[in-house]
């Protein structure tokens, strides 16, 4: 995986992240979702960086970045604070302005980025979401089927946690195989990279938390900023076999946190870029170099 990149860690924010760095070119950003590593870009990120220098990293709380306490407020776990992890990991590669492209969880730290550091992102690609506030503010029975974890996740601790970490494979082996066809799109080395790394239970607290935070201080801070849309261009990407194409109209949808928005649907799960790879890089050339 990731042939030709570097391996590193880097202290920012008051902790360490870790990422891989690769390709040449202008610099891009990719955040990982839940409850996944920096290796879910393994598919794209090499072919991706014969045209744009690639940073991969790891959010805080998961894979190999490190997992810090949290509060009664979940603020270390917000997306403001992990969204200031990330564009301090760009600076201080020297990167003043970047591409940026998130999944899930790393999607929703990626929205936190184009409002409180829209200046340093030309583009950014937000893949199978929608924003967190609307989640919640609409969520109906079929939403609570088939995002339960949203719930389950921010109960308060050490319920989940307890849970979980009695058999935190069995766990995530379940979810990955609940939001994708992870047999034939991840191989066994990749899914025991990712057991090796949400095992922890520091990980499984970490993961809670971020979720947690997303139930209260995110939606607050989003609330707050709510008249700040994304200026920069935005890009959506969803799965036709997803719970984003079920239940919601994207772009309609992010027409309202975003002035200038394009997206596209592709037939796959949950896991686009390790589903549909070619195509992902498709559609990313083609909105960066645009």
């Amino acid at each position: 995986m990731f042939e030709g990149f570097e391996s590193k860690r880097i202290a920012v924010n008051g902790i360490s992240i870790n990422y891989k760095i690769g390709g040449s070119g202008l610099p891009l950003l990719m955040l990982h979702g839940y409850p996944q590593t920096h290796i879910m870009w393994r598919k794209v990120a090499p072919l991706l960086a014969k045209d744009f220098t690639v940073i991969c990293s790891d959010l805080r709380g998961y894979g190999d970045s490190d997992k810090p306490s949290s509060d009664p407020k979940h603020y270390n776990y917000s997306k403001k604070v992990m969204a200031k992890d990330q564009a301090g990991l760009m600076e201080q590669l020297g990167f003043d302005k970047y591409f940026l492209v998130g999944h899930d969880r790393g999607a929703r730290v990626a929205h936190r980025m184009a409002i409180d550091y829209q200046d340093n992102i030309y583009k950014v690609v937000l893949i199978d979401i929608v924003p967190t506030n609307h989640v919640y503010d609409t969520a109906n029975m079929k939403l609570a089927q088939r995002y339960y974890h949203w719930f389950f996740l921010i109960q308060k601790s050490p319920f989940p946690e307890t849970l979980i970490g009695k058999d935190p494979e069995y766990y995530l082996r379940s979810k990955l195989s609940m939001w994708g066809l992870n047999k034939k799109h991840m191989s066994e080395n990749v899914i025991s990279e990712y057991v090796r790394c949400f095992s922890q239970p520091d990980a499984i607290h970490a993961s809670c938390e971020d979720y947690r935070a997303g139930a209260s201080i995110d939606m607050d801070d989003h609330n707050k900023d709510r008249k700040k849309k994304i200026v920069c261009p935005l890009l959506i990407l969803w799965g036709k076999k997803g719970t984003v194409e079920e239940l919601y109209d994207p772009i309609k949808v992010w027409k309202k946190w975003a002035i200038n928005v394009q997206g596209f649907s592709l037939e796959c799960g949950h896991f686009i870029p390790e589903e549909k790879p070619e195509e992902t890089i498709k559609y990313l050339n083609k909105f960066f170099k645009n």
